[in-house]
């Protein structure tokens, strides 16, 4: 399945276009379909039909999962960072929509979620839980770099660069090991540092990337005035959502480069648009109590 890209916009000598991965499925959108499909194949064809993952209050991953899981009639459980949530689903849009689509929570500190990796930690959860296909936190694995693999199509051989939003790496990965010579990737940290490139090193020898987290907002999920207003003028100009944590950084990074003349001349970039929409609804619960202006 591919994702239609837009023209958004010609900027001096150079063009920007958005490929709408947000777009594959409602519910499942974005690099989520991507990381999980080949995922979901080996679940399918196993006699374990159990799926153990971990993830935040917000997480866009824990709601795919949930989804796919209530779509093929699999059992979904997931292990959320921050106990204190337990007694407030109802008021968490993610969780509630991971709820009501079947998923079973268990809420730990967040000490004990630092542990997820552990064999320890996991083995216990194997105990309490009986068998299960381990998905870990973000979806990122061989296999969900595979399916990150499949973005790029041979129609966008005529772009120059890649732009992509990065969180554990995984998209950006597969972007990588896909790339044609002339082109180069460029992920958007949502994160400070830029710590993903180690993983994308042992995935693909391909060296035609950067990252770069000079837009991030001060961390994972952080937000502030400004990047709310711009993600509400591109919606308003361009009729195209973006989210927070992830696209709506991304995009504001592009802009301000362009402003810059950081691409090379007469190049043409592509965007793509990972999804994450689903976030927006808790992320406005958050600027409300910070009194922030909302994600419109």
């Amino acid at each position: 399945m591919q994702a239609t890209n837009t023209k958004l916009l010609i900027s001096g000598n150079n063009t920007l276009a958005i490929k709408r991965e947000d777009l594959l499925f409602p519910e499942i959108s974005g690099n989520k379909y991507r990381k999980l499909k080949y995922q979901l194949a080996k679940i399918l064809a196993s006699e374990t039909k159990t799926i153990l993952t971990f993830g935040g209050a917000y997480s866009n991953h824990i709601a795919a999962v949930a989804a796919i899981g209530k779509k093929h009639d699999l059992r979904t459980i997931g292990i959320i960072r921050g106990d204190e949530l337990k007694n407030s689903i109802s008021d968490n849009p993610t969780l509630s929509f991971a709820q009501d689509h079947g998923m079973n929570f268990e809420f730990v500190t967040r000490e004990a979620y630092r542990q997820k990796e552990s064999m320890i930690f996991l083995e216990s959860l194997e105990r309490k839980h009986g068998s299960f296909h381990l998905i870990p936190e973000g979806g990122t694995n061989e296999l969900a770099i595979k399916g990150c693999t499949e973005i790029l199509n041979t129609e966008d051989a005529q772009y120059d660069y890649i732009c992509v939003p990065v969180g554990t790496g995984g998209t950006l990965a597969g972007i990588v090991s896909s790339l044609l010579p002339h082109q180069k990737a460029i992920g958007f940290s949502a994160l400070k540092g830029t710590f993903q490139k180690e993983l994308i090193e042992t995935h693909t020898a391909n060296k035609n990337f950067e990252i770069i987290d000079s837009f991030n907002f001060g961390g994972y999920a952080k937000i502030d005035e400004d990047l709310v207003r711009f993600i509400n003028e591109f919606k308003s100009t361009h009729k195209i959502q973006l989210d927070p944590v992830y696209t709506g950084k991304m995009l504001y990074g592009i802009f301000d480069l362009m402003q810059k003349q950081y691409f090379k001349e007469n190049s043409r970039i592509l965007a793509i648009h990972t999804g994450g929409l689903q976030g927006i609804a808790g992320m406005n619960q958050t600027l409300k109590k910070k009194k922030l202006p909302l994600i419109l």
